[in-house]
């Protein structure tokens, strides 16, 4: 199974955010353990070390990016994805169209995230972890 995470997913378990730390951490576990092929986006990666500015120093943020990117592999969009996503007017947000473009583009099942809202509109499924994680053990 194929999944790309988003954001809030890595920040969850970087700045070790409660209550949702647990589903998030299991979620990266899955991936980290191979049981998951899991994908971030590469806008995600620069969005994720200047959120974490505030948490870590920038020698920080580059080990824990780093160690984040030894199980989960970088997803893009190519030049006619941001153009579609540019085009888009369903999203409310801008950044969650590029993540659907990077997702198609790995042939992602889902989409993991805590804003399955933002996602309404998306070609691929978004998931909440604590949803994904109830259909793995199923």
């Amino acid at each position: 199974m194929i999944v790309l995470i988003d954001t809030n997913i890595i920040l969850d378990v970087l700045a070790n955010r409660t209550p949702f730390f647990e589903n998030s951490n299991q979620i990266l576990s899955y991936c980290a353990s191979g049981k998951l092929k899991g994908y971030l986006a590469l806008h995600s990666v620069s969005n994720i070390f200047y959120i974490l500015r505030k948490h870590f120093s920038p020698d920080d943020r580059r080990k824990l990016l780093l160690g984040i990117l030894d199980f989960l592999q970088i997803a893009n969009a190519t030049h006619e994805g941001v153009k579609r996503a540019l085009i888009q007017k369903h999203f409310s947000d801008f950044e969650d169209c590029l993540q659907d473009e990077c997702a198609k583009r790995v042939f992602a099942n889902y989409i993991i995230t805590r804003n399955t809202a933002d996602f309404a509109f998306s070609n691929i499924p978004a998931i909440t972890p604590a949803e994904f994680i109830k259909k793995a053990l199923l």
